[in-house]
């Protein structure tokens, strides 16, 4: 059985599928994309996490949500156990050398444009989850919120969460959102422990903390020595050292969601094993 936790108003497995993978650049196809989500969900998945700019730049905005659309309307099993979560404030282009980049857009009247067409592309009346994605630097951070806050009054969202953000701007969302905020979606991992403070936060406050690229990610260079501690504790256990970093995640505290991503359905089958796998006291000391 998946574990499931408490996100906000949801009863949801802690392991989510982190979407962005399957329609960024190096994706490996449609198909390919929903195989890996109806593989995800046949296993016990019932936590999507996805954005407004999870396309290629340069083509066909909101892939990732039309794609989380297409395969749960496909999908066999029961619709109404999945929650979908998305993010808005970013789009994508390429730069001036060919790599592609995330503007950022908090300006308060696209934040609603961008909410409704997200709401379009899933297909539903209401999201279940929307994130604001980053904050963007030239407009205040409460006028973005602000936008959020008008997107769950007017039914288009049921409840809120921020990505990216600090601690004192998870404040200037609380004040704003109250008890509408149910999530921080940050990065965290071996290699990114830097929003630690953020997470023991969430955990006072009562909040969800979702994990993003909880093993590590792949589009930016790190120390592998960093994950040395847990392929030693994977040989230990015959699972894979993936398997470890996510039930150590886990192992932070009932609030902890994890969302790796996957390019095709065997990497995510299993990720998705990870909340069976029990770490003893001395294992969890020694990863930290």
């Amino acid at each position: 059985m998946a574990l499931f936790r408490n996100l906000g108003p949801f009863s949801t497995t802690a392991i989510g599928h982190g979407e962005m993978p399957l329609t960024i650049e190096n994706n490996r196809g449609h198909e390919v994309g929903l195989e890996t989500l109806h593989a995800s969900l046949d296993a016990g998945c019932r936590h999507i996490d996805t954005a407004w700019a999870y396309y290629t730049p340069g083509q066909e905005e909101q892939t990732g949500e039309k794609l989380v659309r297409e395969a749960l309307a496909t999908w066999k099993g029961p619709r109404n156990e999945v929650t979908v979560a998305t993010k808005i404030g970013l789009r994508r282009v390429w730069g001036e050398n060919g790599e592609p980049l995330w503007p950022r857009d908090g300006k308060p009247e696209h934040l609603i444009e961008y909410g409704k067409q997200s709401a379009m592309a899933l297909g539903v009346d209401t999201i279940d989850l929307l994130y604001l994605h980053r904050h963007d630097p030239e407009v205040p951070y409460n006028e973005s919120i602000e936008a959020l806050k008008q997107l769950v009054d007017e039914g288009v969202a049921r409840v809120a969460g921020v990505s990216n953000a600090s601690i004192e701007q998870i404040d200037i969302a609380r004040s704003i959102l109250g008890d509408k905020l149910v999530a921080v979606q940050n990065q965290y991992s071996p290699v990114h422990l830097e929003t630690q403070d953020t997470l023991d936060y969430c955990a006072k406050l009562g909040l969800a903390f979702v994990c993003w690229s909880p093993l590590g990610g792949y589009r930016h260079p790190y120390d592998e020595s960093k994950f040395d501690p847990f392929r030693e504790v994977a040989a230990a256990h015959g699972v894979s050292y993936q398997q470890v970093v996510l039930a150590w995640e886990l192992a932070k505290g009932n609030h902890m969601f994890v969302i790796p991503g996957a390019h095709r359905p065997e990497t995510i089958l299993d990720s998705l094993k990870a909340d069976q796998l029990e770490l003893s006291p001395e294992e969890l000391a020694k990863l930290g």
